[in-house]
């Protein structure tokens, strides 16, 4: 298998995960590689990893933030929706 097929099935296998089980999997590859025990090719593969996941997180919550929205009563009683601004 080459290694671009990988890199493929990769990213589509961290596509298809939720925003908890990548941001669970980022957590330990911090944690072992801050541990500082990996070999050289292991972490850089396990760094290479964490970038995508860390992508992957950061699109989700920017599709959570555009969804997010504050529903107030308006002047005339209807329900309202208005768009939450996030720093």
């Amino acid at each position: 298998m080459g290694s671009k097929k990988l890199d493929k099935d990769i990213q589509a296998s961290i596509e298809e995960m939720s925003f908890e089980e990548a941001l669970e999997q980022l957590e330990v590859i911090v944690d072992n590689l801050e541990g500082g025990e990996s070999k050289l090719d292991d972490a850089i593969s396990a760094y290479e990893r964490g970038i995508l996941l860390k992508k992957h997180c950061e699109t989700k919550l920017h599709v959570a933030k555009s969804r997010v929205a504050k529903l107030s009563i308006g002047p005339n009683g209807d329900l309202e929706a208005k768009e939450i601004e996030f720093a």
